[in-house]
């Protein structure tokens, strides 16, 4: 049987380095191929009360984990680093099972994922140093925070685990993933490979299920010291109200939202229009920082919009298995019905279809493929649709009069995590764009997508809670403490007025006061 046809085996929970299976089952996630529902990885089981002993695991871990040298923790990362390496097929396979990618997109995944903890052992280690003042004899250590809970999301199911749980561990932390419950067996793989790295029992635990009952439990849990959410505003609001009654606890939110882009009129048509062509319909649209607006300036527009539609035509949606694929199927029934009922919204609005949203058969493969669409949207007629993100490949196009206006628009956005300016790159309003647009990362002559994990950024508005993603995450991750050594003698010369230290002290001495001040500071 051909690779991306087997049956997984489903190995449970991976607990105090084992992997086990629940007694009690709560539910089963079923691990189902989008593009070819025929294709059945398999069921996984869930149970609440694995949440209890994959924080009680790590808690007993990280007595031992923490101990550990900045170069013992990096050795481990470097141990998963050579087994990802050794199982790329294999990963590459299983993403595009479980998501529908396109085979090249999920080797891609993999290799940056690679690349991932390449970084963090090149740049990540030298975040985590002390800061050592010799004269004083006084140092600030980064600490770990303890537990940390990843509740993952489908769009990047190994690259934004293997960098978070990277990140954590190389902190000194103790981790309990849950993965998406639509990427089940790419979290397995996840921790079999850390299975193999020799950490010690309890450093990583996982526990599989679904969001609303094994995610809400873990988010809520009193044994975390930290907590990474990444999926949509909604759930994000869920979480916070599980969390409510802790309010000491870092959480970082990366909700996405979606990104936007800028194109004037002294743009390179052609490198915008693949720009934005690659932002808005690679993972079929469903990145948090999808290119989903295009604000365009009228001296161009009408070209822009033809170009681009003709190019969208082009596209190809198929089974991610196949050859020259670059749309798969988005990840569920569900989610194909919002794109669909988003669509109909737009024309009931009044809006202009330029590639209208439907559904796409293939022969012999019952996925959920769509078609990408595009619209343009008549913002001034009260209804401009820049609150929600546009679900799937779906990309919305404004005609603005100047630079000003597509920079007022965009600040109009709730979600606001990246933007993408295309101009001349060394005309002085490239520099004021930067001044006045509200964004977590603004790019120039390149799409929204092309983020770099060496670049702390956090998105603004409903797109995360500021806390910075990319490398920062090991810093985020820990604590600083601060200690000091005083090595000199007492001198009871140098206490401060009215303590009366010895009885001999002449306190009406005003002189004698300001300088016992002045010592002490």
């Amino acid at each position: 049987m051909r690779l991306h046809r087997q049956r997984l085996l489903r190995k449970g929970d991976y607990i105090w380095g084992s992997f086990i299976k629940p007694e009690r089952v709560d539910g089963y996630v079923v691990g189902v191929n989008p593009g070819d529902r025929s294709d059945v990885l398999g069921r996984f089981v869930f149970s609440e009360t694995s949440v209890d002993d994959a924080v009680s695991s790590a808690t007993r871990g990280l007595t031992v984990w923490r101990q550990g040298t900045l170069a013992q923790r990096a050795a481990a990362l470097r141990r998963y680093r050579e087994a990802l390496g050794r199982a790329q097929d294999r990963f590459a396979s299983l993403i595009t099972r479980e998501t529908g990618k396109p085979l090249w997109e999920s080797r891609q995944e993999v290799v940056s994922s690679i690349r991932a903890i390449d970084l963090l052992l090149e740049d990540g280690l030298a975040l985590l140093e002390p800061r050592v003042i010799s004269e004083a004899q006084a140092r600030s250590d980064w600490r770990p925070r303890g537990v940390v809970g990843i509740i993952g999301a489908y769009t990047m199911p190994l690259l934004t685990p293997t960098l978070q749980v990277a990140a954590a561990l190389l902190a000194g932390n103790t981790v309990v993933f849950k993965p998406s419950k639509f990427t089940p067996g790419v979290g397995q793989g996840v921790a079999e490979l850390i299975d193999r790295c020799r950490l010690p029992r309890g450093a990583f635990n996982l526990v599989q299920g679904s969001g609303s009952s094994v995610g809400q439990r873990l988010a809520a849990h009193p044994g975390l010291g930290a907590l990474l959410f990444s999926g949509s505003y909604p759930t994000a609001l869920a979480v916070s109200k599980a969390t409510r009654e802790r309010p000491e606890l870092p959480i970082l939110y990366n909700t996405g939202g979606k990104a936007a882009a800028i194109v004037l009129d002294d743009a390179d048509i052609d490198r915008a229009i693949y720009e934005v062509l690659i932002g808005s319909f690679l993972t079929s649209g469903q990145r948090h920082n999808s290119t989903a607006r295009v604000f365009v300036t009228e001296g161009i527009f009408d070209q822009f919009v033809s170009e681009l539609t003709q190019r969208i035509a082009n596209l190809r949606v198929g089974y991610g298995f196949d050859r020259d694929v670059f749309i798969g199927p988005v990840i569920s029934e569900n989610f194909r019905t919002r794109y669909r009922r988003y669509g109909r919204t737009l024309l009931a609005r009044g809006h202009t279809p330029l590639s209208e949203v439907g559904n796409v058969e293939l022969p012999k493969r019952h996925g959920f493929y769509v078609r990408p669409s595009a619209y343009w949207v008549n913002w001034e007629n009260g209804h401009a649709f820049l609150n929600d993100p546009p679900p799937g490949p779906n990309v919305l196009l404004y005609k603005v009069s100047s630079w000003e206006e597509a920079a007022s628009m965009h600040n109009q956005l709730v979600y606001r995590n990246t933007v993408s300016v295309f101009t001349d790159a060394n005309h002085p309003r490239v520099t004021e764009l930067g001044k006045r647009l509200r964004t977590g990362s603004m790019y120039v002559n390149r799409g929204t997508i092309a983020s770099s994990l060496r670049l702390p950024s956090a998105g603004l508005g409903r797109s995360s809670n500021g806390v910075p993603t990319g490398l920062e995450l090991v810093r985020f991750l820990s604590v600083p403490r601060a200690s000091v050594i005083e090595t000199r003698p007492f001198d009871p010369s140098q206490v401060v007025p009215g303590v009366r230290w010895t009885m001999e002290e002449d306190i009406s001495d005003e002189a004698t006061d300001i300088g016992h001040i002045q010592g002490r500071i």
